[in-house]
């Protein structure tokens, strides 16, 4: 109903009024009354209200009272708005009231307009089956305004009212209705319609209504008329404070919309979407995709011009594009197949190592022969700090290639090898796909870190899933797993490095040419030092060239004496070392030059890590072998002897691993099965006890090559004569005498030249591998080679 309807219907209701002359109240409405539940808020005296009422016996009572001629009806407020409507349920004050006019009336509802009149206090209440009649008595309203006090709270009221209206302007039209209908001099009235304008809580309000003292109520009312106007202020400022921030937004949407436009109307720039698929078709027109590829980069761009930015499918397809489009798609750098700049190169780049360097220049070789190098998967095996790393930097020189290289040291999870599927969220391609992006070309050279360690867990077993990539057969149609296209691989150098291969599974090694680099020498380390090392520690370290001069025998004595590995790593961190020293004495204040010399090296370095090897010789039982180690090699003395014992024992001590055990009890076997042959008595092992010793126990030994070694030690312990001087003897025995090869003849070499041993013996399998080593290493040694035991024997006792 209208704001206009209100005011005709009252305009109607004061005519009547006039025209029928003053009546008491009393006289208009009934002492009984039905009554009607409200909630959640009671109503108020001198108010028009419109209601609807849908429950059955109400609708039934509403159209009763419209047959009464006072048609009279009772408003009372429920305690409890969760409870049904019963008399215990109700308050005992409400408020009387008239149907003006009925607006709409079927089974199910009924709307009216009710004008009311006076509170009423209930004195018995009946409940006829849901329909709720009440005997009432009334409570009459007197005008009050003589009274000063009132007054006031009057004045109070209506300046608080003034206040929220200019807070609130909603609050201005129900006070003008009040206005048109009522004085402000009633203070009653007045302090019933403020309370109305309230939004206090229900209870409250008919706490008011229950107040039959005009001066208790206008109290109560001015109280709740502050709270509201408090928290009117506070509403206010918390939307002035949203609207400040969303205009803010606003704005600068709008503002960053207007540069948009802008931009793009100067073609300086273009919506994100239309500038990203312009982004990706560019990179296209560069590549040459295979046709699977090609299918799979035209369904995702027609599916991202479909999407929508805010959506997520957006990035994960754009990301998928954008990985797509990057890699190198028949992109390859011209690689160079001179031969001699190959070798100048790895002349350059590294000393020694003639036979690896060998190697490489072959395989460039083939390559310019062939046309190119496809299919070739490389592994440098040789002890860490031997220059693995920089041989593989120095290929891709060489060929004119770029390089990358990662690590597969520790691991396990195998879709770093072959990806993650687009379904994980952040899935990303595997190493090789994000390898090819970072090189650049469909040709690098990548480089296998310590594909030795490579491990293995629940997620996956990352060296198998290498077999793909490494096979030529298959890596021409590499799928990885987020691309899930085929890439081809196929002409790609791997070069993978390792420090050993008994933890590379076989499948894999099958796969890989080995090229082993061995180490170096001392001349070499001495070489590489004066080249390489020496240089790049003075610039690194601000030191001028002519400051800081290491003798040659003092470098000599640096690599015997601390540095004695395969490799130049701990060599290289020993010249740091001193070149520290160095920089420091230089920064407190000293001009003139260094030289070190060999007695200096203790001062700066300390005592020697490694002592010189010493030789026993002339003692009988007393035999030394040689081995290899993960140093690069070493003498092994072995020594033997027996105590006369009833009951015949063999023991063996010197902290052996499980082979080195079976090759003592083989050399034990043999030399017992040819006791008579070796001149001693065939009872010898009955009566003595034999124990067989290994020095430096602390340090575990293992390795198939000391059998003869151990047979030897035994006759020599026997015969009661020591073996030749300065002899040094390899090689793994059987049971019926022959001399089985061995590997690292090179660092065992190495190992009897600096331990002053002149005469070596190696099995005669192992020939070939002496005839390949430098002639500086040859030099000045006499050499041995024996089929069977009796070979090393002659040798060893000088006997013909």
């Amino acid at each position: 109903m209208s704001q206009r309807d209100i005011e005709v219907l009252e305009a109607q209701t004061d005519d009547n009024t006039e025209s029928s002359g003053l009546v008491l109240a009393s006289e208009v409405l009934p002492a009984g009354l039905p009554i009607i539940p409200l909630r959640p808020r009671p109503a108020f005296p001198n108010m028009l209200i419109p209601m609807a009422v849908n429950n059955p016996q109400q609708i039934e009572a509403v159209k009763r009272t419209m047959e009464t001629p006072a048609r009279a009806i009772g408003l009372v407020l429920v305690k409890d708005p969760e409870k049904p409507d019963t008399p215990d349920n109700l308050h005992t004050v409400g408020v009387a009231g008239k149907i003006v006019k009925m607006m709409h009336a079927d089974e199910d509802s009924v709307q009216f307009l009710i004008n009311t009149l006076d509170r009423f206090s209930i004195r018995e209440l009946n409940d006829n089956s849901g329909a709720l009649f009440a005997n009432v008595s009334y409570q009459y309203g007197t005008e009050l305004s003589v009274n000063p006090e009132l007054k006031a709270y009057s004045m109070a009221v209506i300046s608080t009212l003034k206040e929220l209206v200019q807070i609130n302007p909603l609050y201005s039209e129900e006070i003008k209705l009040f206005l048109g209908r009522s004085s402000l001099d009633d203070p009653g009235r007045l302090s019933d319609f403020a309370a109305s304008l309230t939004s206090a809580d229900g209870q409250e309000l008919q706490q008011v209504l229950e107040t039959f003292d005009v001066r208790k109520r206008i109290d109560m009312v001015l109280n709740l008329l502050k709270k509201e106007l408090e928290v009117s202020r506070l509403q206010t400022k918390i939307t002035k404070q949203i609207e400040e921030k969303i205009s803010q937004q606003q704005r600068e949407f709008f503002l960053r919309e207007q540069l948009k436009a802008i931009k793009k109307e100067l073609g300086l720039e273009k919506e994100g979407k239309t500038a990203e698929v312009e982004k990706f078709e560019e990179r296209l027109k560069q590549l040459k995709l295979n046709p699977e590829a090609q299918r799979a980069v035209a369904d995702e761009l027609e599916k991202f011009k479909l999407l929508e930015p805010a959506s997520a499918e957006y990035h994960v397809t754009r990301n998928y594009l954008d990985w797509l489009t990057i890699l190198p798609w028949g992109k390859y750098s011209k690689d160079s197949y001179n031969i001699d700049k190959a070798r100048r190169i790895l002349d350059r780049d590294h000393h020694g190592l003639n036979d690896v360097k060998d190697r490489i220049t072959e395989f460039i070789a083939v390559g310019k022969m062939k046309g190119d190098i496809s299919g070739s998967i490389l592994c440098l095996v040789g002890p860490p700090g031997v220059g693995k790393t920089s041989i593989g930097k120095s290929i891709a020189d060489a060929l004119g290639r770029t390089f990358y290289r990662f690590s597969l040291g520790g691991m396990r999870d195998e879709a770093e090898i072959k990806g993650h599927r687009r379904t994980y969220i952040g899935a990303m391609p595997g190493k090789f796909v994000q390898a090819m992006k970072s090189a650049g070309s469909s040709n690098p050279v990548l480089m296998l870190d310590e594909i030795d360690k490579i491990g293995a867990s629940f997620q996956g077993d990352p060296a198998s899933a290498l077999l793909e990539v490494l096979d030529p057969e298959q890596n021409g149609y590499f799928r990885d797993h987020y691309l899930d296209v085929p890439f081809d691989l196929s002409n790609v150098l791997f070069i993978a490095t390792a420090n050993q291969l008994d933890t590379i599974p076989a499948p894999l090694l099958d796969r890989m040419e080995l090229i082993r680099l061995s180490g170096y020498v001392l001349e070499e380390k001495m070489e590489i030092a004066r080249r390489y090392l020496i240089p790049k520690a003075l610039k690194n370290h601000g030191i001028k060239n002519g400051q800081v001069t290491i003798r040659k025998e003092a470098l000599s004595a640096l690599i015997d004496g601390w540095a004695r590995e395969a490799g130049v790593r701990t060599l290289e961190n020993r010249i740091k070392k001193l070149m520290r020293k160095a920089a420091r004495e230089f920064a407190t204040g000293r001009t003139e030059p260094i030289v070190i010399t060999g007695k200096d090296l203790p001062g700066y370095l300390g005592q020697p890590v490694f002592s010189t090897e010493e030789i026993f010789e002339g003692v009988p039982g007393v035999v030394t072998g040689l081995a290899w180690t993960s140093m690069g090699g070493a003498t092994l003395p072995i020594e033997a002897t027996a105590m006369a014992s009833k009951s015949k024992g063999f023991r063996q001590t010197g902290q052996l691993g499980n082979v080195m055990i079976e090759s003592s009890e083989i050399a034990y076997s043999f030399v017992m099965a040819h006791l008579k042959e070796y001149g001693a008595e065939e009872d010898y092992f009955d009566t003595h006890f034999v124990h067989l010793h290994v020095p430096a126990g602390a340090t575990p030994k293992d390795g198939p090559s000391a059998g003869v070694t151990m047979a030897t030690a035994l006759i020599s312990m026997m015969q009661g004569r020591p073996v030749k001087k300065k002899l040094g003897m390899t090689g793994e025995l059987t049971l019926t005498g022959r001399v089985l090869p061995i590997g690292g003849v090179k660092e065992k070499t190495i190992a009897a030249r600096r331990a002053g041993l002149k005469v070596l013996i190696f099995p005669d399998a192992n020939k070939k591998d002496f005839a390949e080593l430098p002639d500086y290493l040859k030099e000045g040694l006499e050499v041995y080679f024996a089929k069977e035991y009796k070979d090393v024997y002659k040798v060893a006792f000088g006997t013909k």
